[in-house]
């Protein structure tokens, strides 16, 4: 018979042996806002769907207690409607891009998945769009 070589690990509280890979689900969120080139996107604001997928890595598993100890939905919400409220976009992709530099500021953001949709602009189609996704370089530059 073979002897069993297993070995016995004790776990420190203190030390992490995990690498956490979350993500973050934001679906169909609809905006009213001004967004487009022509001019007749400048004068009356049209329905705009965004949708995110944001992967974020963390050491430490999520602390009930502390909301920094999470990506906040509710916070990435309220920064889009920020970022459209008082500014006119002509492109989707511009607006893609500003919704990426807020949230890469988090450091612990990896990737984001960004699709804007918009819902009335074409009456063939339910909506047209963009769908981008950024990931964060680890090379130093």
């Amino acid at each position: 018979m073979k002897k069993n070589n297993l070995k016995v690990v004790k776990i420190d509280k203190n030390k992490s042996l995990f690498n956490y890979e979350k993500k973050v689900l934001i679906r169909d969120l609809i905006l009213d806002l001004k967004l487009g080139y022509y001019d007749f996107e400048k004068d009356k604001t049209q329905k705009v769907k965004f949708t995110l997928e944001i992967n974020y890595k963390d050491k430490k598993p999520t602390n009930d207690k502390d909301l920094k100890s999470i990506v906040n939905y509710d916070k990435i919400v309220k920064l889009i409607k920020k970022l459209v409220k008082n500014k006119h976009y002509n492109f989707l992709e511009t607006l893609a891009e500003d919704v990426f530099d807020e949230l890469f500021k988090d450091r612990r953001i990896d990737k984001i998945t960004l699709q804007i949709e918009k819902l009335e602009i074409m009456k063939d189609c339910s909506s047209v769009g963009i769908q981008i996704s950024k990931k964060r370089s680890h090379e130093k530059l």
